[in-house]
């Protein structure tokens, strides 16, 4: 167990530290890139509600596919950080000027107060983040746990689950333990991987 713990850390930092070091301009080309290929899936055309997240640091920026997803009439669905029960809990999000705000580690967040919670039976597509990625879809998180435990809550069918990343975040091999949650494709800028 340990030595798993240990790759996975040393994976994070090394990938981390590639990420950061992409090139602004070469980030937001790569990011205009896996947006127009996310907005063209048939899986979010189909999807009337959409659970994304809000980017920070040098993720992929979600800014213009979250903005999609509410200009093209769909459920947009935010998660929001429950630190005393270590888990994800997700809400309706209408404004994104007016109903999230900055919380746990500086990621905007929706806001309780303004905000209903999501019935996740109706969302129809997640995108999920993280840090690498494998080409049959491994994924490797951020280290708390908190998507793979929200990913394990669906049964049979569940939403496809979709990640942006970049290319240099694709690796070969991923150390997965028996709770790590696969997501069904990988979107970069210049490949789309399928399970």
């Amino acid at each position: 167990m340990p030595g798993s713990i240990t790759d996975k850390a040393s994976l994070r930092r090394a990938i981390l530290a590639r990420r950061d070091a992409f090139a602004a301009p070469d980030r937001d080309d790569a990011t205009r890139h896996i947006t127009e290929q996310l907005l063209r899936l048939s899986e979010f055309d189909s999807a009337g509600s959409v659970l994304a997240y809000l980017s920070f640091g040098s993720e992929y920026d979600t800014t213009e596919f979250v903005a999609a997803i509410l200009a093209r009439g769909k459920s947009l669905v935010l998660p929001r950080v429950n630190r005393q029960q270590r888990r994800l809990e997700v809400f309706l999000v209408t404004d994104l000027a007016c109903d999230v705000a900055s919380g746990i580690w500086g990621i905007r967040e929706p806001r309780p107060d303004r905000c209903l919670p999501a019935e996740t039976a109706r969302i129809g597509l997640i995108l999920a983040p993280g840090v690498a990625f494998t080409s049959h879809c491994d994924r490797l998180g951020y280290g708390g746990g908190f998507y793979d435990g929200l990913l394990s809550q669906w049964t049979h069918p569940r939403p496809a689950v979709i990640a942006a990343a970049f290319g240099l975040q694709i690796v070969d091999a991923l150390p997965m333990g028996p709770t790590d949650v696969p997501v069904d494709m990988v979107v970069t800028e210049d490949a789309l991987y399928r399970r």
